[in-house]
């Protein structure tokens, strides 16, 4: 691949020094301020400081040797003892040509390539996909690119919320509101008419949410009947998540959501009981981080009171997954900002079970209303 200008300098650099009969010291970095050319070196200072000399004399003798005609102007000496180097035209222009005939424009391959998951957009399943997932896809998808470029091994997951209480409000809307034809002509606009109706009903009518509640618990049983109208909701989802994805050429290699982990909750807890790392507290089951200031007072609940699990459970059983499945050793999640508490303590979660992987949250910012 072809040398950046910095490291052909940083040869130079060392030839010169060489010539001079001194020791190889100092770096080329680029220059912070361009009125002080493209790059620097402080060679002559960190000599001056082992050898006890004069640091601009040192300078001075460097520049005597440093042949970079090819590559820079006279190199210049500033304050006391940096060298500034400004690159040449017509060398920028010989570089610029020759990167544009290179198939990679001079991105050499990753000398240690990574295992990587990249998890990213993760639209929930019965609701409309809104900017906000968007903003995640491709956030997502142009870090896949850049990694697979630079020949990392990439899984792309998209982790769908497609489990959850609002599925037996959508289920018990099905049963009693859904209009069929609509959901021909719109399904994501019909599923989500049915949650809201049947979720005012319930705030006004307490038999109904009752009933709600009831069929939830058939569908986390596995009832017949509630889990095919729960297939058929994730169904229609993924059709229309897949016409967007199309549209922005958006690929995954798989789409695992919560629900492909339900089976993994219980033995997480009572993993995590076992080592110490959880504790009873209150009913609930919690992981606290007592020796971390500022989570103290911020403890994982990974069992709620009543039993159930949340999403903390969820996501340590995805790492968990990630990592001993499908043999990753690098996870990178894309969302947005206000999930970092949440991942910070997934992640140190994780380590505190003996798992090394590089553990990266990338964050944007949130869609703002007229409002904020």
């Amino acid at each position: 691949m072809m040398e950046t200008f910095q490291a052909l300098l940083a040869r130079k650099l060392s030839a010169a020094l060489s010539a001079a009969d001194l020791p190889n010291a100092g770096d080329i970095t680029q220059a912070t301020d361009p009125r002080f050319g493209d790059y620097q070196t402080n060679a002559a200072l960190v000599l001056a400081k082992q050898r006890g000399e004069n640091p601009r004399a040192l300078a001075q003798k460097i520049i005597e040797n440093l042949d970079v005609e090819d590559l820079a102007e006279p190199p210049q000496m500033a304050g006391a003892g940096f060298i500034n180097l400004t690159l040449r035209k017509d060398a920028v222009a010989r570089q610029t040509s020759a990167l544009l005939k290179d198939e990679r424009l001079g991105v050499a391959p990753a000398e240690t390539p990574k295992k990587i998951v990249i998890d990213f957009g993760s639209p929930n399943v019965a609701k409309p996909m809104h900017v906000g997932h968007i903003r995640s896809t491709v956030l997502g998808d142009a870090l896949a690119r850049t990694a697979e470029f630079l020949g990392h091994d990439v899984i792309r997951d998209n982790h769908i919320g497609d489990w959850g209480t609002q599925f037996g409000m959508v289920i018990w809307g099905w049963k009693n509101l859904l209009d069929r034809e609509a959901l021909a002509a719109a399904p994501i606009g019909e599923l989500v008419r049915i949650y809201k109706e049947t979720n005012e009903r319930a705030t006004t009518d307490p038999s109904i949410r009752d009933r709600c509640r009831e069929e939830l618990v058939k569908l986390q049983a596995g009832e017949p009947e509630n889990f095919a109208i729960w297939q058929e909701c994730v169904g229609l989802s993924l059709g229309e998540f897949e016409r967007a994805y199309a549209l922005l050429d958006i690929r995954y290699d798989m789409q695992r959501g919560e629900s492909f982990f339900n089976d993994r909750l219980a033995g997480i807890v009572d993993r995590l009981l076992q080592s110490g790392l959880a504790e009873e507290s209150e009913g609930a089951v919690v992981v606290f981080f007592r020796d971390i200031p500022d989570l103290a007072d911020k403890p994982a609940i990974i069992r709620k009171r009543d039993g159930g699990y949340n999403y903390a459970t969820t996501d340590i059983a995805t790492v968990d997954y990630r990592i001993r499945d499908l043999l990753r050793d690098t996870i990178w999640i894309v969302t947005g900002a206000p999930q970092q508490l949440h991942f910070r303590q997934i992640f140190d979660i994780a380590r505190r079970e003996g798992y090394t992987a590089d553990f990266r949250h990338i964050t944007h910012g949130s869609i703002l209303g007229d409002d904020r």
